[in-house]
């Protein structure tokens, strides 16, 4: 099959990248033999405009987004974060090749208006939209036009390849990586965590407190020093949403922390993922895990394990394709138990 992944690829990063949600689902899809064709909506149109002003090319990025349709003859077309591509250009996409499926998928919070308004608009063009927020709350997007899908955020084996649940001499107990302040009020909590656990472990915040950010390899390398981390996402309200930063932590083997109020178990395996309500609660397991490494890595190794196996690129690519084709599914994917094959809530 022929596949055109209309995302942000980086490309004017030169390898200073951020892990990358549509990075793996374009690795997912070449791993299940499909032709896989990227298009970098930003980037291109930062070449393309005069002086690299990149929003003087946002028209020239479109019209080139059509010939690459021309030239490449996709079978489905996947419009990720590009929100320079118009859904005119969707539409003209449609009419020049009506064999083509064109879906959209979203990997932001609902909390943040103006996503769920970019989802309501890229619906009412798409075949499909997959949104990285659980089933049961994407009731808001039916009925526009496009089926409703939840998808999960993977692991790619060669990006977390790690794993920290085998290791005992890590020098960073715990790890919380934050780059955005808007729409949340979860610095309070680190804060009080780092008040209370100053004198007991090594916890390294990056990008608060006084501590530069991470990106890349420095990111990568702060992963490879960690026992344990905070998977804190912005709000903690909506069911089976957390950032990437739950994949990257459980596919390195490194044990995490999350709110209950995801109902995050009842997708994750027992005794994979610490839950917490309070912050005192929090705070009495961390102190738990840090005196009992060996409770930690067999946690920890859990998640990997079941990442690994049941959340990877090749399985989330597989099961976006056969959604967006209506296509019996293939495999029993367990973030999707809940989903008929045409979006519909069991």
């Amino acid at each position: 099959m022929r596949v055109l992944n209309v995302a942000y690829q980086q490309l004017r990063r030169y390898g200073a990248t951020r892990v990358s949600w549509a990075q793996k689902l374009t690795f997912g899809l070449i791993k299940n033999d499909h032709f896989t064709q990227g298009f970098s909506d930003r980037d291109v149109a930062a070449f393309e405009a005069p002086l690299g002003i990149r929003d003087l090319g946002v028209k020239k990025a479109n019209q080139r987004l059509l010939e690459t349709v021309e030239a490449f003859e996709p079978d489905l077309v996947i419009a990720g974060h590009c929100d320079m591509i118009s859904n005119d250009t969707l539409l003209q996409i449609r009419k020049k090749m009506p064999h083509c499926a064109i879906v959209h998928c979203n990997n932001d919070p609902l909390f943040v208006p103006s996503n769920v308004e970019r989802i309501k608009h890229r619906a009412a063009v798409t075949d499909a939209v997959f949104v990285s927020t659980g089933r049961r709350e994407l009731r808001m997007f039916e009925g526009i036009r496009a089926r409703v899908y939840h998808m999960p955020n993977p692991v790619d084996a060669s990006i977390e390849n790690l794993d920290n649940s085998v290791r005992t001499d890590l020098p960073i107990d715990l790890l919380f990586c934050s780059n955005s302040d808007d729409f949340t009020e979860r610095l309070q909590n680190v804060k009080f965590l780092k008040d209370e656990l100053a004198n007991e472990l090594v916890f390294k915040t990056y990008g608060s407190f006084g501590e530069k950010p991470v990106w890349g390899r420095n990111y990568d390398r702060a992963l490879a020093q960690t026992k344990m981390g905070l998977n804190f996402n912005r709000q903690e309200i909506h069911y089976w949403y957390s950032s990437a930063r739950m994949a990257q932590l459980a596919g390195n083997g490194i044990l995490q922390f999350t709110h209950a109020g995801l109902h995050f178990d009842e997708l994750m395996p027992a005794e994979s993922v610490v839950y917490f309500c309070a912050m005192e609660d929090l705070l009495a397991s961390i102190r738990d895990f840090h005196h009992d490494d060996a409770k930690r890595q067999a946690w920890a190794a859990t998640a990997r394990t079941f990442f690994h196996q049941e959340m990877n690129s090749r399985l989330y690519a597989q099961y976006i394709v056969e959604a967006a084709l209506q296509m019996p599914f293939s495999h029993d994917y367990v973030w999707a138990r809940d989903i008929r094959l045409d979006g519909s809530m069991k």
